[in-house]
């Protein structure tokens, strides 16, 4: 009670001198000395100093409680009667003291005291400041006392050391104030640097991008700045305000070299500046140009550059030299290339549809040509194609778009490409049998004819295009209109992850498209005249109605699943197959000139399916498992029926029981005793003799390939020493060794299979069968090897692992139940945001 009683003095005497510390403390926090003049400075240094002396004399009035003080506050607040704490201290009088019977009196009336005393409570200070101060004013300065020392932390705060430091100049002369900050380009993404922050006052040197601008404003005065390259002389930098306010000047610099700043002879800086040069981007192809299955050409590469690049083109132009004195209609294509995400730096990928360019199917060299945003540019090398074009098989439109090509190429054959035209028209009973390809090219020489500008002729160059078209596609127009329209439909829908709903609304129309498209194909086939001539089709290679509706519907789960890739995958399946349908109407009469091709594509494939056979033979031996009938038939056995399914082909993907029952000779099962790493000594000997058999099938196919004028490649070179290496290893009893070369002959054979058809291929097309043409990966490709709905022909071979995978069903399930957890998990409203936005993410990258 006795610390509460002295609070409770106290504090009114101590106040006062709190109140003016905190004042005092606001005035110096808020800038007040800092702007005050000299005079006023002084004037409020001897007012708090003042305040602090009176607030010290208060003091001597402060007095220590006395006990009877404590003892008379105890029984007030606990509300004690008769003074029972003051009781036990008290004594009787001295008239009194000498009585027995008043002593026991007293002493009784003290122990009854003490029993009412019990535990006693203090209670808290309580002074009488609210009657002094019946407002509450005295709050107002730690409300303010706060505010100002937060407001100190800023460039206007004032220090407490301002309220002994003299001030230059006059009365009311504000002091002068210096702020420098760097500001890096825009396209750098940093962000400016303040020099004069309070966390950069320690710094010495700053690295800053090329380019940056520093700025100094100059506040309450005026001062000069300095620039100092290195190794170079000081000069001064010019105000860049045009002086529009005289109490404010600021100074701005672009930094191009290393060098120095100083601000008003040494009153901020120096500031030493270390400039980082922009390096130009750089671009290269990261895959050779190819061709798309829908005919688009495809262009892969990566883009490099210090702070992003901003446009990307890619340039074609001719491989031949252009004719100085030609009059070109169209200057070569330049296409523009997406920048990749995250301010244009990784790899990109562009598609672009180049078939109606009159440059189609031209050798051209591409490069592409990126920007940075400082304006530099950078070139990759040069990659070297023929441009994709569209396959014709009708003459009279091959006949238009060769003239097409030359007038585009060269205004001045204006009077050739005419006389051309006219040329084929002579005998149009004999020659154009549709009376609308007559009118169509009627219309061609006469807009041709009446052409005076390069714009007119070019609106030619357009129409012969669509004549060209019309001539090729007959009555399938606009059949094939709507089909194709209906898939471009469905690939932009499927890019951007439409709803159900619209999949399923644009995969009704594809369908209708595609029933109306297969209609209209039928009646052409059955009008054909040498649909009697031609031989009946393989069974085993013959889409059905019903096949072609499980494609649709797996088309449909995989765009509603999201599964992007594989869908898209399958739609450009089908448009191949669109345009090998529509190619199989022309080439009825020309399948008998590829006999012998084909003969040789189906020599290649059954060694391909003997050596496979073998080497799953191989391999369950290898694991002592018992030899199923038919796996151990002699090469070439006539008897033999190999089939592809699925997964298999694959280097070291060897499946137990592939192979069907035959004819010939029934293997022989590991018999009780064998090893697990050996092979019985009859069996090995079979199996090393079929594998010299198969090497020797390979070198007479090689030789037959030379006589056709087709130069086998480098993999089947490989594949015979790996058949050679297998041998060698099935005679040692190392089954392991001899599985794994089996493995390297297939994957060899594929790879020659691969060059022979490409050479093939432009055998066919009447190039240079180097392989497959100025691409340095040989990437055209026709379609002549497959049947009109895009699948390996019979008569052409084996599948060489060369065709796009479409994910199993149970990967599709996967998937579903993977895009139904994200979907799950986004409407669930407890999940928190960072979770929530990483699966966004997952969505958008489907």
């Amino acid at each position: 009670m006795g610390a509460a009683m002295v609070a409770e003095r106290l504090w009114p005497l101590i106040l006062p001198l709190l109140l003016i510390g905190g004042l005092f403390l606001i005035a110096a926090w808020f800038g007040l000395f800092r702007v005050a003049g000299d005079t006023v400075r002084y004037g409020l240094l001897v007012a708090f100093g003042a305040g602090v002396i009176w607030s010290l004399l208060r003091l001597r009035h402060f007095r220590s409680p006395t006990a009877g003080e404590i003892d008379l506050r105890l029984e007030r607040h606990n509300r004690l009667h008769h003074r029972p704490i003051a009781t036990q201290t008290d004594h009787l009088a001295d008239t009194s003291a000498s009585d027995p019977l008043a002593r026991a009196l007293w002493r009784e009336h003290q122990k009854r005291m003490a029993g009412r005393i019990g535990a006693l409570g203090t209670g808290l200070p309580a002074s009488d400041i609210a009657r002094r101060d019946p407002y509450a004013l005295r709050t107002l300065v730690p409300l303010f006392l706060v505010i100002a020392f937060a407001f100190s932390f800023s460039d206007a705060g004032g220090r407490i050391t301002d309220a002994f430091s003299a001030r230059a100049g006059g009365p009311g002369t504000p002091p002068t104030r210096i702020d420098a900050w760097v500001t890096p380009p825009d396209y750098t993404g940093r962000a400016p640097v303040f020099l004069t922050a309070e966390q950069n006052r320690s710094e010495t040197l700053f690295t800053v991008p090329r380019f940056s601008t520093v700025t100094v404003r100059v506040i309450g005065g005026e001062t000069g700045v300095d620039w100092t390259p290195i190794g170079g002389e000081a000069a001064s930098i010019p105000r860049s305000d045009s002086e529009q306010r005289p109490d404010t000047a600021q100074y701005d610099y672009v930094l191009e070299n290393d060098g120095t700043l100083a601000v008003g002879g040494g009153q901020a800086g120096p500031f030493a500046f270390s400039v980082t040069p922009d390096s130009p981007p750089e671009v290269r192809f990261t895959e050779a140009p190819a061709e798309e299955a829908t005919g688009a050409l495809a262009l892969k590469y990566r883009l490099t550059d210090d702070y992003g690049v901003v446009s990307a083109e890619a340039i074609v132009a001719t491989l031949d030299p252009p004719d100085p004195e030609a009059r070109p209609l169209y200057e070569p294509p330049v296409i523009d290339l997406r920048i990749p995400p995250r301010r244009g730096d990784g790899a990109g990928e562009t598609v672009t549809e180049l078939i109606e360019s009159p440059f189609a199917g031209m050798a051209v060299g591409i490069h592409i040509m990126a920007e940075d945003a400082a304006g530099q540019s950078s070139r990759s090398r040069t990659a070297e194609i023929f441009l994709p074009e569209r396959r014709f098989t009708n003459p009279l439109a091959l006949a238009v778009l060769e003239q097409r090509q030359l007038l585009a190429m060269d205004a001045d054959d204006k009077p050739y490409v005419e006389r051309l035209l006219k040329s084929t028209m002579l005998r149009p009973e004999q020659t154009i049998p549709r009376l609308a390809d007559y009118l169509a090219l009627s219309t061609v020489v006469s807009r041709l004819d009446q052409a005076e500008t390069d714009d007119q002729l070019r609106a030619v160059v357009d129409y012969m295009w669509e004549v060209a078209i019309g001539i090729e596609d007959g009555n399938l127009s606009a059949a094939e209109k709507r089909l194709r329209d209906a898939q471009q439909a469905l690939r932009e829908a499927i890019e951007r992850g439409a709803s159900p709903d619209e999949i399923d609304a644009l995969m009704q129309e594809l369908r209708t498209a595609m029933a109306e498209y297969m209609r209209e194909l039928a009646e052409n086939a059955a009008r054909d005249p040498n649909r009697a001539n031609q031989p009946p089709p393989d069974p085993s290679q013959t889409m059905t109605g019903e096949d072609l509706q499980d494609m649709l519907d797996r088309l449909e789960e995989l765009a509603k699943n999201g599964d992007k890739e594989a869908a898209q995958q399958l739609l450009s399946m089908m448009e191949q197959m669109m345009q090998n349908m529509q190619a199989m109407q022309g080439q009825s009469g020309q399948q008998s000139a590829q006999g012998r091709m084909r003969q040789q594509m189906d020599q290649l494939g059954e060694i391909m399916r003997e050596q496979q056979e073998l080497m799953d033979e191989t391999f369950r031996r290898e694991q002592g498992e018992p030899a199923e009938p038919g796996q151990e038939g002699q090469p070439g056995d006539p008897n033999r029926q190999g089939q592809n399914r699925p997964g298999q082909g694959e280097p070291g993907q060897v499946q137990p029981g592939q192979g069907e029952p035959d004819q010939g000779q029934s293997g022989q099962g590991q018999q009780p005793g064998e090893g697990q790493n050996g092979l019985a000594g009859q069996t090995l000997q079979d199996l090393q003799d079929r594998q010299r058999q198969l090497q020797r099938d390979l070198g007479r196919l090689t030789d037959d390939l030379r006589g056709s004028g087709i130069e086998p490649g480098e993999g089947f070179g490989d594949a015979g020493e790996a058949m050679g290496r297998a041998g060698d290893d099935l005679s040692q009893e190392d089954g392991r060794g001899a599985v794994g070369n089996q493995g390297e002959a297939l994957e060899a054979m594929r790879r020659g299979a691969q060059d022979m058809m490409n050479q093939m291929q432009a055998m066919q097309e009447g190039r240079p069968g180097d392989e497959g043409g100025p691409g340095e990966n040989g990437q055209a490709r026709g379609t002549d090897d497959r049947d009109p709905l895009g699948r390996p022909r019979a008569t052409r071979g084996p599948d060489f692992g060369d065709t796009t995978k479409v994910p199993e069903e149970i990967e599709a399930e996967r998937a579903r139940r993977i895009l139904e957890e994200i979907r799950r998990r986004l409407g669930d409203r407890l999940s928190p945001e960072l979770e929530r936005q990483y699966l966004e993410r997952l969505l958008e990258t489907q």
